[in-house]
């Protein structure tokens, strides 16, 4: 909701406010072209190929060598690694887009920012609470010289902004509940069994990274790039099933309206909790305190068959693959990415109440998403999805599945980030690594 309030801001000064590019303030021209690493150059990687035409691509890392070439065709010029931490001393970066394995997020986009590098991350940012928190505390201690943004890019889509729009100004009244849903499934129970060696053009070391070591089966990989992750992500070390997955986008749909701060509660019901798998279906719902347009509301998240009720007959939920609902005092909001229901009650909900914005206090389209990134490190170092936004809606996607772990309500001190009526809960809040592998280094 930046570039929306924004416009607010311009709208309501008049005509005395002069606007200064960005570039002008970091003296870069928008026309200078970034020197950027991309980490995880093929798979996921190979869906920047087209946004990363207009900049400088001087480094590749990918622990596959077959991965390797295809990047390299596309990056002849470009310096070639399989470990992401020598990348990262290559001192020519000015900016990192990583899109290796779910379980790097954090490692790296902690790393490069320590060393003064922007950075785009594929979602999620962390794999567990400690690590959304440890990513947005870095960042809000760089973010007047870095730019940062969190791989939702479907935040792209104007929807967003008009979903809102409304939520904000009052379309369905007060806001009381915010509720999310995906319906992707799994049927794993556990680790795939050791399958021999990994073949020599895969570094599984560098694969497996900071967390427990696995061994090497072939069914992690073989996706179609760009669906690599459904292929593991399934795996506690490895993922976050769809709560780090889908559940970033579709909660973003909702982020993005809510103007959520920390929760300070989480629950979480669904399958069993297993120590190798995510649960394949699941709820978690939280409690968020008052802010300065609304009181406090609950958020939830469903995913696989678990679905939320339908306010109306005429909706049939599970038609909608993923979606967000808003209820409110007046009325319910639906949408998915693209598209919205406005369902006023059937009593009290003349729509009299309601003000739609007029045309100069509407959002503008965001344009290309990693073009914003772009635009964003060379100039004033905003992005709609920077490391603050994302790291506390990760935070609290995280903090769902720690309550699922423990099996029970979960109050929650965002200030000090710890689990208030459940001391031995804290554990579910991190990840234990490897030796010689450190998550702020």
């Amino acid at each position: 909701m930046k570039r929306r309030n924004f416009v607010k801001s311009v709208a309501a000064t008049g005509t005395g406010l002069i606007i200064l590019p960005g570039s002008i303030l970091s003296g870069r021209s928008p026309s200078d072209k970034l020197n950027i690493a991309l980490i995880g150059a093929h798979g996921r990687g190979s869906q920047h190929y087209g946004a990363l035409e207009t900049e400088n691509v001087v480094a590749i890392c990918d622990v596959h060598a077959g991965n390797m070439a295809l990047a390299a065709k596309q990056y002849p010029n470009a310096k070639q690694y399989t470990d992401w931490r020598k990348c990262l001393d290559q001192k020519d970066i000015d900016a990192v887009l990583i899109c290796a394995p779910d379980h790097h997020h954090a490692f790296i986009s902690i790393w490069a920012m320590n060393r003064g590098k922007h950075v785009y991350c594929e979602k999620p940012v962390g794999e567990c609470v400690t690590e959304a928190r440890e990513v947005r505390k870095v960042y809000l201690a760089n973010k007047n010289k870095l730019a940062t943004q969190h791989g939702t890019q479907r935040h792209a889509n104007e929807n967003f902004d008009r979903v809102a729009e409304l939520v904000r100004g009052g379309a369905i009244g007060d806001l009381k509940e915010a509720i999310t849903w995906g319906n992707r499934t799994h049927d794993k129970t556990g680790y795939l069994p050791a399958a021999g060696p990994a073949p020599k053009e895969i570094d599984w070391e560098q694969w497996i990274g900071p967390v427990q070591m696995h061994p090497f089966n072939p069914g992690y990989f073989g996706a179609r790039p760009g669906a690599g992750c459904l292929l593991w992500n399934m795996y506690h070390d490895f993922g976050s099933w769809q709560i780090g997955d889908m559940g970033s986008h579709t909660m973003d749909l909702a982020w993005n309206a809510i103007d959520a701060g920390q929760p300070t509660s989480a629950w979480a019901e669904g399958d069993p909790f297993s120590p190798e798998v995510v649960a394949s279906n699941m709820h978690t719902k939280f409690n968020f305190p008052a802010n300065s347009w609304r009181g406090p509301i609950t958020v939830e998240w469903y995913q696989g068959t678990l679905k939320p009720a339908s306010p109306n007959p005429a909706i049939d939920i599970s038609k909608i693959g993923h979606g967000a609902m808003f209820k409110g005092t007046k009325g319910t909001l639906i949408a998915d990415f693209t598209t919205r229901i406005l369902i006023p009650d059937r009593s009290g909900a003349d729509m009299t109440y309601y003000k739609p914005p007029t045309p100069d206090k509407v959002a503008p389209p965001l344009g290309g998403f990693q073009q914003q990134w772009f635009n964003a490190c060379k100039g004033d170092l905003k992005t709609d999805c920077d490391f603050d936004y994302a790291g506390r809606m990760i935070e609290t996607l995280m903090l769902g599945l720690a309550a699922h772990q423990a099996g029970k309500e979960l109050q929650y001190d965002p200030g000090k980030g710890v689990v208030t009526n459940d001391p031995a809960a804290n554990a579910f809040l991190t990840k234990e690594y490897r030796k010689g592998w450190v998550l702020n280094g």
